[in-house]
């Protein structure tokens, strides 16, 4: 694997700046990730990281229109948030990085505020809430599977919010407070990757960034979530084609020791069509339409996550019954060392073709530096590859126990 090459250094105001030299690419990405998820909003408060994802394609105080001098550039941007970071991205020519400098420093400094913006961003975010999460079948699955599966932290609800009602009653003033809570030099990452010098970038992050003032180092105190000790069952009844069942069970954080071979666990199981849920449930026994095993990838604990829709006459039971027994073999019996070197091989393939792209590198960088050290991006196959089908066992043991599962049965009206 080709080592990710990146220079770093630490303006005085305490943005973290990090560059990535690609000459094979005409291109150049600025890369901007704050460290703030749903998880830092307040449980009466939420959905406003995501609102805020909105909000900053507003324009600041200097820049009233983002998206023109953008273009102009030969530009493209983009932002996507989650329940434990938010990331903005901008890729253009790489002789037009500056604009990129300009463009995102100014939106720190110094975002736009007022009612018209906030009033107008509230009713998009709104009616997002509701095309995708109450109009859409099966659409409040994960509303009602994270509150069954989490008790106390707040990965309890959703990036998009707990309720819609958060977002309609959303007043200036508690964004203005969340803004200059979390969108500080000192809470974020900037990286800079592409056909660009590295004293050049050190020069426009001084240039544009270092007046910025660094605001406080957001500290969380999160409560963390207690282990699960019995299980969990919800059925629910609603206006959707097919019957569906969903099995969450609680799995490490994303820095635990155990991370990858949980990780590994869930490609035996359920990722692609030569996985085992989809070879014995929807090839042999015919029991579900389609199914599939994945985890929630998340910084703190995370959820192992099975959910399949069935075929019509299919009991739930048979289902779940049907599930139980694939879960038991990984509990009793290891994998075979061919099975482990197909998805070893599948997870390298997925890494190498990610890293192709200069955005993605950017990106991944920007991660694993939040989450401590950006060259964990270079360290990360050798841990897969260290992985034996001994640690896959006592992985599959420790999260498929019973007491440790939240069971979701969804089920069709029609």
């Amino acid at each position: 694997m080709t080592m990710i090459h990146f220079e770093k250094f630490l303006l005085k105001n305490g943005l973290r700046v990090l560059v990535h030299r690609d000459t094979s690419t005409p291109m150049a990405v600025l890369n901007i990730l704050y460290d703030v998820g749903a998880r830092d909003e307040s449980p009466e408060k939420t959905g406003f990281a995501h609102l805020f994802e909105h909000l900053m394609f507003g324009g600041s105080t200097n820049i009233s229109d983002f998206e023109t001098p953008l273009q102009l550039a030969g530009g493209e941007n983009n932002a996507f948030t989650t329940n434990d970071l938010t990331n903005y991205y901008i890729q253009l020519p790489a002789e037009n990085i500056e604009t990129a400098f300009w463009l995102e420093s100014d939106r720190m400094l110094s975002l736009a505020f007022d009612e018209k913006s906030l009033e107008v961003q509230r009713k998009v975010v709104s009616e997002e809430f509701k095309e995708h999460y109450i109009n859409k079948p099966y659409g409040d699955v994960w509303f009602k599977m994270r509150e069954l599966a989490y008790t106390v932290h707040p990965y309890r609800w959703m990036t998009i919010g707990k309720e819609l009602s958060h977002i309609e009653n959303a007043q200036l003033i508690d964004v203005k407070n969340f803004f200059y809570t979390h969108y500080r030099p000192a809470n974020a990452v900037l990286v800079i990757a592409g056909n660009v010098q590295v004293e050049s970038v050190y020069q426009l992050a001084e240039k544009w960034f270092g007046n910025i003032p660094s605001g406080k180092k957001y500290n969380r105190h999160l409560t963390p979530e207690p282990k699960q000790t019995k299980a969990r069952k919800l059925e629910v009844r609603a206006d959707v084609p097919l019957d569906a069942l969903y099995k969450c069970y609680h799995m490490g954080a994303r820095l635990d020791k155990d991370y990858h071979a949980v990780d590994l666990i869930t490609e035996v199981l359920g990722s692609g069509d030569s996985s085992r849920l989809q070879q014995a449930l929807v090839k042999e026994k015919k029991l579900f339409s389609n199914i599939e095993c994945y985890h929630t990838g998340s910084t703190d604990a995370g959820l192992v996550v099975i959910e399949g829709k069935l075929i019509k006459g299919v009991s739930m039971e048979q289902a779940e019954i049907a599930i139980e027994e694939e879960i038991t073999k990984t509990k009793t019996e290891k994998i075979t060392d061919k099975e482990l070197t197909k998805v070893k091989n599948k997870t390298e393939s997925a890494i190498l073709f990610e890293d192709m792209s200069v955005m993605n590198r950017a990106t991944n960088l920007a991660m694993y530096e939040l989450l401590g050290d950006a060259n964990m991006m270079n360290t990360e196959l050798e841990k897969y590859q260290a992985v034996t089908t001994e640690d896959i066992l006592t992985a599959s043991q420790q999260v498929f126990e019973h007491n440790n599962s939240n069971t979701l049965q969804y089920y069709s009206n029609n």
